[in-house]
């Protein structure tokens, strides 16, 4: 994963011009790194703000643009025009511009001083001049970017800047993700399928298969050790049942749990993978299905599709990626079954094992139970239940020539009553603005079962990921009714089918 020990990096690029002469220059140089000083200190994401040199002319742009896209910690650029910057000296850096763009207009101070402003001030402050002309040629160009008005100082400025950068993280995270299916997809599936080549060509990600063979070689090959090692962090960090614990029964059921585990991060660690899936109708040699070994790497900030589903691994990783930093977690979900009794509909939230404790504050339990399916011996996993508190489920699917986000903003509640038969770990939420508009919505949207659960990425993250990979998003949200989404689909698929025409 991406994360700030990388030094990931967000370019300050602040334009003028020559003619201004160099006592100005030298100021607008002084403001523009206080202004991207304050901005960096201020922000509260995992990437650093580095302030670049004014540019002053065509051939310097385009060199500092070719710069930041071959510099692989740079995940996006910022630009501000603090003078007035003739922007066809932008041009030919902004069309070779692949980085996000995030075009801040501000200026150096948030009040005028009304007594004494003089032509020198009028000169040398013109940010209100100069970022319309620098708006003129982005749009002239048909550049894809996030426009942000306001001060550094603003709260609402630095929040959006804030998520622009984490989806700019996101989306470099996407650029270069590998992702290791164990197997296939589930038999007679539909949602979890999907054009690998596509999603290459679209966000980076190389998704291949790897024979569950070579998984269970791993599994087998595992340190004794290291496996010893494991247990005795389980026993440490959770509530692991007596049956497990050394001398217990069932002992052996968690120690090769653990050889699970051990298999897992050497395989995704030689291979350079931060995401993976597996599929319970092919386990090979495997003797248990992959739970408490998932939650754990799902913890550590790798992507995980059940099923086989690599589009809901791809989006978990990228999420995680993004949330570094932010309390409440982040987990692959599924909506399992409904609580429909009129003013009490909630969703129960969980999956066969694979929920991470993320988004649980509480000490998980470790448990094993049967499955039911798959003809394996019992698994070990995590049993736990997630906070409550204001969240989002995000879901991704192919239909047909193009990827399309289908998000929902959700409250996640307390179980209205003990759940204590349930084996599994589960989240509990009800969604806006009600189940019912929300499940009719995101059927008519075609989004998938499989999710990711987010109790710590805002919504606006999301929408600026979407805009930056030039994927199609649909939000459900407080305001949804179901004439407005359907219409929104309609036109979406217009919009999309006139695009692929041109």
């Amino acid at each position: 994963m991406v994360n700030a020990d990388d030094a990931a990096e967000v370019w300050f690029l602040t334009g003028s011009q020559a003619l201004y002469g160099p006592e100005i220059l030298e100021q607008v140089a002084t403001q523009s790194r206080d202004i991207a000083g304050r901005l960096a200190d201020r922000l509260d994401v995992p990437v650093r703000v580095v302030w670049k040199p004014v540019l002053l002319e065509s051939d310097s742009i385009r060199r500092q643009v070719l710069a930041a896209d071959a510099a692989p910690q740079c995940v996006g650029v910022i630009t501000w025009m603090h003078t007035f910057s003739p922007a066809r000296m932008w041009i030919a850096g902004l069309s070779v511009l692949t980085k996000p763009l995030l075009h801040l207009h501000t200026q150096a101070g948030m009040e005028l001083p009304w007594s004494t402003i003089d032509m020198d001030f009028m000169n040398l402050n013109q940010a209100a001049h100069g970022d319309r002309e620098f708006g003129y040629v982005q749009t002239r160009l048909g550049v894809a970017r996030k426009t942000v008005a306001g001060h550094v100082e603003s709260p609402s400025v630095v929040r959006r800047v804030g998520e622009w950068a984490r989806a700019a993280l996101g989306a470099a995270e996407l650029r270069t993700l590998r992702l290791a299916r164990f197997g296939d997809t589930m038999r007679d599936v539909a949602v979890t399928e999907g054009d690998k080549v596509q999603a290459q060509a679209t966000f980076g990600v190389s998704v291949n298969a790897y024979a569950v063979t070579d998984l269970v070689a791993e599994v087998d090959a595992a340190d004794p050790a290291d496996v010893d090692s494991l247990v005795e962090e389980y026993a440490d960090r959770y509530d692991v049942a007596a049956e497990l614990l050394p001398g217990g029964g069932r002992h052996e059921s968690l120690r090769y749990g653990a050889r699970i585990e051990v298999g897992l991060r050497t395989f995704l660690t030689r291979g350079g993978f931060g995401a993976f899936t597996t599929n319970f109708e092919d386990l090979g040699g495997l003797r248990q299905l992959p739970g408490l070994a998932v939650q754990r790497l799902m913890a550590d900030g790798y992507g995980f599709g059940g099923e086989g589903d690599w589009k809901t691994s791809m989006l978990l990783r990228t999420m995680k990626t993004m949330a570094q930093g932010l309390a409440g977690g982040t987990s692959f979900m599924e909506d399992y079954t409904y609580h429909l009794v009129p003013g009490e509909e909630v969703v129960l939230g969980a999956h066969m094992l694979e929920v991470c404790p993320s988004v649980t504050t509480s000490t998980p339990t470790v448990e094993v139970h049967p499955l039911s399916i798959g003809g394996r011996e019992d698994p070990v996993r995590m049993r736990f239940v997630a906070d409550p508190g204001p969240g989002l489920v995000a879901g991704m699917s192919d239909v047909g020539g193009r990827f399309r986000i289908t998000l929902n903003d959700i409250d996640v509640v307390e179980p209205a009553r003990d759940l204590p038969r349930l084996p599994v770990a589960c989240a509990v939420w009800r969604p806006r603005p009600s189940l019912e508009t929300s499940a009719e919505a995101w059927l008519m949207a075609g989004a998938p079962h499989h999710t990711v659960l987010s109790k710590a990425l805002p919504r606006a993250a999301m929408e600026d990921l979407a805009s930056i990979v030039g994927v199609e998003l649909v939000a459900i949200d407080a305001e949804t009714t179901i004439a407005s989404v359907t219409r929104e689909l309609r036109w979406n698929a217009a919009y999309h089918r006139l695009a692929a025409r041109l």
